[in-house]
């Protein structure tokens, strides 16, 4: 073979490597969800998107980055390390930070687990405004997690774990927005205070449950004190009435019972009457002789022995009508 020929073909398949090295180079696959920032000679060229792009290879270089990521130690526990990547995640990171010391505004120190929710928005911005995004956001929070709960006191920091929440979200917002990344959500995992303010919140909240217990208890017996003493006037009130309504009714028997005895001796006294007309009789010395035997009745009942003194006009009605033998029985004398 000619020696002219065989150096061309050498050069030719050189040159045919390079292309394929070259073009090789010059494709970049980026995943879903994934980006990456290229630079020609330098300088910010474009932000790649995901699937297959094509940039000339040696002229235009991705931009290496530091980027946060969790590993698995041999134990299974969670790892959080550090990478220089030239590949851009674009989905929801959450970064969860080691607890810290902060001290509250009455200068109790208490140690707090701060977890963040966040996406990078812009990958151009995250590069070359800030030169760690991951170790700024999380020195970030640190720093603004100090502030709140320096302007709390122990109790209202225990109790207003939401209202940090948004406040240090807010903040943390518009803090990273220069850095291209938006902050979902910021959730406080822990909250621990000193042992000797456990033991005496600890001890505070069973006073304060001995407290709530001893007035529940003390409401439970004035309740059922009221409730007795209710029971007891409507008992007395019911019984009153059921008092008055039995006297009511037995007026009321006893008067329609004298109403009926009255009408009777008034029908008796006119049958009498009625009889001692036809009989030239007088009715009102009848009337007056009825009287004076049912007064003598009394007068000598339980005693047979008794004397009763008459007057004398009393003995001539009573001989008038001829009964007086009869109505005594021969027990009594009868003196006049």
């Amino acid at each position: 073979m000619d020696p002219n020929t065989t150096a061309t073909v050498a050069i030719l398949s050189v040159l045919a490597v390079f292309v394929i090295i070259f073009a090789l180079k010059g494709m970049m696959l980026v995943r879903q969800a994934e980006t990456m920032v290229i630079e020609r000679l330098g300088r910010y060229h474009r932000t790649l998107e995901s699937g297959l792009n094509i940039i000339w290879p040696i002229i235009d270089q991705p931009r290496a980055i530091h980027w946060r990521f969790i590993d698995a130690t041999p134990d299974g526990k969670p790892l959080v390390v550090n990478r220089i990547t030239n590949r851009i995640d674009l989905r929801e990171a959450v970064y969860d930070f080691p607890k810290q010391n902060v001290i509250t505004k009455d200068n109790v120190a208490i140690e707090i687990n701060a977890m963040i929710y966040f996406q990078v928005t812009d990958a151009r911005r995250g590069v070359y405004e800030i030169a760690n995004l991951p170790d700024a956001i999380e020195k970030l929070t640190q720093t603004t997690l100090r502030n709140i709960i320096g302007e709390l006191d122990l109790d209202e920091t225990l109790v207003s774990r939401d209202t940090i929440n948004k406040k240090l979200g807010t903040i943390l917002d518009e803090a990273t927005n220069k850095w291209g990344v938006k902050v979902n959500r910021v959730e406080l995992q822990d909250i621990q205070p000193p042992a000797d303010i456990q033991q005496a919140m600890e001890k505070q909240m069973r006073a304060e449950r001995d407290r709530r217990a001893v007035i529940l208890e003390a409401e439970g017996r004035k309740q059922a004190q009221i409730l007795d003493a209710e029971g007891v006037r409507q008992s007395a009130i019911n019984m009153a009435e059921g008092e008055k309504q039995a006297a009511v009714l037995r007026a009321t028997g006893e008067a329609e019972a004298l109403e009926r005895v009255a009408q009777a001796e008034a029908i008796a006294v006119r049958q009498v009457a009625d009889s001692l007309v036809s009989e030239n009789a007088a009715p009102a010395s009848y009337l007056i002789a009825m009287r004076y035997i049912e007064a003598l009745k009394d007068m000598t009942s339980g005693d047979q022995t008794k004397t009763v003194y008459m007057p004398y006009e009393a003995t001539g009605i009573l001989g008038s009508l001829g009964t007086v033998k009869d109505l005594f029985g021969g027990g009594g004398k009868l003196a006049g």
